[in-house]
């Protein structure tokens, strides 16, 4: 009975033995795995983790790709790690040398990769929808709409979309949708609509901060030399505040849409559209494209003097004239090339 029982005693202590070495491999193993780089190339990989995407679907996604060596072990340190398994989706970059606990670590952090999108001051809204359309990281929903379905979209139902949206570079995740971008736009061009509007000089001929939006659309359309723009700011000042036409060629091509050609003819000069300035007294309408800060701002503190006129002298600069007799002078030399 005695040697039965030291028989017994043995085994438990060999099995225990046994247990607690293994135990003390797997420990060596699961440390020497989360201290161990990804196997990930040289230029570092990219890694989408979608929306509802579970810890356990990416660790063998990982395994699957050769990124880690075991997805058991990733998974059994999120057990360990209650907070290691909250992984947010978005797109990651891993960079070499990045360990399975430093991957985790960045999933947690929710800090995804981030594209971009430039709108240049100027431009028109059919040319923002174009470069949204392509952009290959935003989700798409807009593109089949039509411009007053996508502004009841973004909550502005009834607005026309012209100038209604800040030029400027936007960053973002992928996945963001043309509705988030466009709603982020509005609301910067709200706030520095507002900004300006609210240091405006006294005595404009501008009633309220669309107005001043038109202008400011004009402004920016007429402007080569960025220098330039308090001066042309000047000079649709007085002529507003005189009842004389702005005379802008900008709102005529805007006015012939499609029809434009890349010149403007005579006869282009007496259509009667809304945006003719030429024909109509006032600002058209609506803004003609997208203004920048600094061309609202010159909207609103436009440069003193007596111009009422300027014509381009060709390298991107203007000339400004005081009087008819001056501006048509300068016409010959700069347009006409006859001094």
């Amino acid at each position: 009975m005695k040697r039965v029982v030291k028989r017994l005693l043995l085994l438990v202590l060999v099995l225990a033995l046994l247990a607690g070495g293994a135990a003390a491999w797997f420990w060596n193993h699961y440390q020497q795995f989360l201290a161990t780089p990804l196997d990930l190339p040289a230029e570092g990989l990219v890694l989408e983790v979608p929306s509802g995407q579970s810890l356990a679907q990416l660790a063998k996604e990982l395994e699957s790709r050769g990124v880690i060596e075991d997805a058991r072990l990733l998974r059994f340190h999120v057990r360990l790690d209650r907070g290691a398994g909250a992984i947010k989706a978005g797109e990651y970059r891993l960079e070499p040398g990045m360990t399975p606990r430093q991957l985790l670590a960045l999933l947690v952090s929710g800090k995804t990769l981030t594209h971009s999108i430039t709108f240049p001051e100027g431009w028109t809204f059919r040319q923002w929808r174009n470069l949204i359309s392509q952009h290959p990281a935003l989700v798409h929903t807009l593109d089949e709409l039509s411009d007053d379905a996508v502004m009841k979209r973004i909550g502005q139902p009834g607005v026309h979309p012209e100038g209604r949206f800040f030029p400027d570079t936007y960053l973002f995740p992928r996945g963001f949708s043309d509705v988030q971008l466009l709603k982020k736009a509005w609301q910067r061009m709200e706030r520095e609509l507002a900004a300006a509007w609210k240091e405006r000089d006294e005595g404009l001929p501008l009633k309220t901060p669309y107005e001043a939006l038109i202008l400011a659309s004009i402004i920016e359309k007429e402007t080569g030399v960025a220098g330039e723009r308090r001066e042309i700011a000047g000079v649709f000042t007085r002529r507003l505040k005189k009842g004389m036409r702005l005379q802008t060629d900008p709102t005529v091509i805007y006015g012939m849409g499609d029809e434009y050609k890349g010149n403007i003819r005579r006869r282009d000069l007496k259509k009667d559209t809304p945006y003719n300035t030429y024909v109509h007294a006032g600002l058209p309408p609506t803004p003609i494209c997208m203004p920048g800060r600094e061309s609202l701002l010159a909207a609103v503190h436009p440069a003193e003097g007596k111009a009422l006129y300027f014509v381009a002298r060709g390298d991107g600069s203007h000339h400004f004239s005081a009087t008819l007799r001056e501006h048509n002078r300068a016409v010959r030399k700069y347009q006409l090339k006859r001094k």
